[in-house]
């Protein structure tokens, strides 16, 4: 008999801290009216979790999916590390299924959304039609611009910047900080690891529009004099 969702709680309560639990409520913005509010946290380190979830790899995709709809964080989390396995084995399986689950909202805070979005979905769209992330990026949803965006690292890791500065420039007027965030941290990314020419001038077409976060990130590792110009634009 394979492993089940149930084992996988099991071996995560072992691990409970319930006094780093409350801490990890306030970091990931739990209360009422933030980001995060409701989520459910056991109080895990992410280097724990993903020791734990090691042995769990051949897990079937249905377990996976009962473990995503839990309300435990770290469940979700534990769910999304065995996704990213499973991809390497059934990436179009894979795909669908997460895909459903950022659809009914499981995917849910962004440190869930960075794990598992490149691995997952940048993977996949890497040689195909980038529409679908398209439509994520057009989005009500703040975890499924996220995950839009966060798709694109992968396309950065293996030299194509093209989608990350078609994206940023679709969400400049965002007005949610993850958004920005994410849009500046692989504005920076695509200058770092792709081509810095390219950056740049993305930034002289577009810094005086970009909110001051999404602008922050993504002159981050430029010189202090090239900081000060894009910033003074704005």
């Amino acid at each position: 008999m394979g492993e089940t969702a149930d084992d996988v709680r099991a071996a995560l309560a072992e691990l409970a801290d319930p006094s780093r639990a409350a801490d990890l409520g306030r970091y990931f913005k739990t209360g009422p009216g933030e980001y995060g509010e409701g989520d459910v946290f056991l109080g895990i380190r992410m280097p724990t979790i993903r020791r734990a979830v090691a042995p769990f790899r051949g897990i079937a995709l249905d377990e996976i999916d009962a473990l995503l709809d839990d309300p435990e964080h770290e469940h979700r989390m534990a769910a999304l590390l065995l996704l990213v396995a499973a991809a390497r084995r059934e990436p179009e399986t894979v795909v669908a299924r997460y895909l459903a689950a950022v659809a009914r909202g499981r995917v849910n805070n962004w440190d869930l959304v960075d794990v598992s979005s490149a691995p997952i979905l940048g993977a996949w769209w890497r040689g195909r039609d980038r529409a679908p992330l398209r439509a994520l990026a057009a989005s009500a949803s703040l975890w499924e611009r996220r995950v839009a965006v966060l798709a694109t690292l992968d396309f950065l890791q293996h030299g194509d910047a093209s989608t990350t500065f078609e994206l940023a420039e679709r969400l400049l007027a965002d007005r949610e900080d993850l958004i920005q965030k994410a849009v500046g941290w692989m504005l920076r990314e695509a200058g770092d690891r792709v081509d810095r020419a390219a950056l740049l001038a993305f930034l002289d077409a577009h810094a005086a529009a970009m909110p001051r976060t999404m602008l922050s990130y993504a002159t981050e590792h430029l010189t202090p004099e090239q900081r000060t110009h894009y910033r003074a634009l704005r």
